[in-house]
């Protein structure tokens, strides 16, 4: 059994946003999961290695709750190579498709449909590009799709609906029986919000929301045009789905949305995501430039808002990661204040609206990242031995 230890972590991000900071300046790893939160002198003495985090911000690392994968780390939207890896750079650890809609010659008959889905959770579970951890196969919704079919991709491994409104199941009518299908095979139900996206995709209000039920309502910033404020209110005051804030949208709305949250005590429902590859582009940083612009132009915490980007993400799609626990898989980002901040740590940095520095990512307790190629360099760093 390998152990390794983390010491002189500065703060310890729980992932927990009822209570985002851990009083502990270590953290042992045995083989890839948390072992043991504490001091120092009371872990294990006998570790294999060593990580001095020097005094750094340890984090679980990242979720995206919104990405457009295909097959492979290639995004077709944007002809570019390894954007999955890219990401990890920016401290992401898990990614969550919300449907493989960019597909040349996506199939849109049932059988097709099914089969994309289940090909492309089966690609992923034997695939990480980078170490990333990408939740794949997200059904997109077609007309013929039947409750056996939800049965069979459950037992197949998909996990995921992609939100509904990419394919020819767009309204209400169509839509809420497949979701009460979804839903009884243990599948998390995504659902588009306001305007058109691309092509074949149609505008969608809170009401035809609220009448299909899904888990998530995605983007309700944009994606990438928001809907109005009022529509905005409804979904966080009159529902309890999981509210999604995307990079690729409109950064108005986002602070709108953070606004009502907060009035309405709803932030352990907020999501980020980044809604990429899309038109806006490839985004390696857009979560953390998210968890920035909420932390930074509103009066929510830096803690709270990477708690959004972690344990709130992890709790909606049933993962096993995204939390700083005893038993969680030791799935870690370490970062600091960027060179030149006016911030002395991470938090503080996030406060004044600046990009952290990454300067180390863990996965299943193995580093991926030992220094972002992506972020600016972090003013303190670990050692290793």
């Amino acid at each position: 059994m390998s152990r390794t230890l983390i010491k002189n972590i500065g703060t310890l991000i729980s992932g927990d946003i009822q209570g985002p900071i851990i009083n502990a300046d270590s953290l042992l790893i045995e083989d890839n999961k948390i072992a043991a939160i504490g001091a120092a002198s009371l872990l294990c003495e006998d570790a294999h290695s060593v990580i001095d985090a020097n005094g750094t911000t340890v984090a679980p690392g990242l979720i995206d709750s919104h990405c457009h994968v295909v097959l492979g780390d290639y995004t077709p939207r944007q002809k570019q190579m390894d954007f999955i890896e890219s990401e990890t750079h920016g401290g992401v650890t898990t990614i969550i498709s919300a449907g493989e809609v960019h597909l040349p010659g996506r199939p849109k008959d049932p059988a097709g449909t099914k089969a994309l889905a289940i090909l492309v959770a089966k690609s992923f579970g034997n695939f990480r590009p980078g170490g990333a951890k990408v939740i794949g196969g997200a059904v997109i919704l077609e007309k013929g799709l039947v409750e056996k079919d939800f049965e069979e991709m459950a037992r197949e491994g998909v996990q995921i609906v992609g939100e509904i409104g990419l394919g020819s199941v767009k309204f209400p009518a169509d839509a809420a029986p497949m979701v009460k299908w979804a839903r009884k095979n243990n599948m998390t139900v995504l659902m588009h919000t306001g305007g058109t996206s691309i092509p074949g995709s149609d505008t969608v209000t809170a009401e035809q929301v609220m009448a299909t039920d899904p888990d998530v309502a995605c983007h309700v910033n944009g994606g990438p045009t928001a809907m109005s404020t009022d529509e905005i209110r409804k979904l966080i005051n009159d529902t309890n789905y999981a509210i999604e804030l995307v990079h690729c949208g409109n950064p108005k709305a986002l602070l709108d949305a953070v606004s009502i949250g907060l009035e309405g005590q709803a932030l352990s429902r907020f999501i980020i995501g980044n809604d990429a590859p899309s038109g806006t582009g490839v985004i390696p940083l857009g979560i953390l430039r998210v968890i920035c612009m909420v932390a930074s132009l509103t009066t929510v915490k830096p803690e709270e808002a990477i708690c959004m980007a972690t344990g709130n993400t992890a709790k909606v799609f049933k993962l096993d990661t995204g939390f700083i626990r005893v038993g969680a898989p030791a799935d870690l980002v370490m970062m600091d204040s960027p060179m030149g901040s006016v911030g002395k740590t991470a938090l503080d940095a996030i406060k004044v609206g600046d990009i952290p520095g990454v300067s180390m990512v863990m996965m299943d307790g193995k580093i991926h990242v030992k220094t972002s190629r992506n972020t600016p360099p972090a003013a303190r760093k670990p050692s290793f031995n």
